[in-house]
């Protein structure tokens, strides 16, 4: 399987939180299982962190290069591809960032490990 880890999972995953579910656990931990986090996702941490809004242990480069490295997450880059895909989405969703990854992910053909419930609305798999 290959999944695409919503802003939150990868925070929870990384700082080892009960919010993350037994099934994303699971999942996450299969080693069939190719896991990515987005540019979009890093560009979301870095700004909620600088305007106050997340707190990471440490500053958002060190940490999240260091999980990928640990976890063994891949960079997914957003590309014109995914960009110009979001016209094709209804509007379930407002924010940016977890439009973004939706458009990623189908056009990836990626799972989304997630518990928001609007991008669950969209054709995307998603897994919590």
């Amino acid at each position: 399987m290959k999944c695409l880890l919503d802003t939150h999972a990868f925070i929870w995953l990384s700082t080892d939180d009960e919010r993350l579910s037994g099934k994303a656990r699971n999942a996450i931990l299969d080693i069939r299982t190719s896991l990515f986090l987005s540019s979009a996702s890093i560009w979301e941490m870095v700004i909620k962190t600088a305007l106050g809004k997340l707190k990471l242990p440490d500053h958002p480069e060190t940490f999240i290069r260091k999980q990928l490295v640990l976890a063994q997450i891949h960079e997914l880059p957003v590309t014109f591809k995914h960009a110009f895909s979001l016209q094709q989405l209804p509007t379930y969703h407002k924010d940016p960032f977890d439009r973004m990854l939706v458009a990623q992910a189908s056009v990836e053909k990626l799972t989304i490990l997630t518990i928001d419930p609007l991008i669950a609305q969209y054709a995307v798999k998603t897994l919590w």
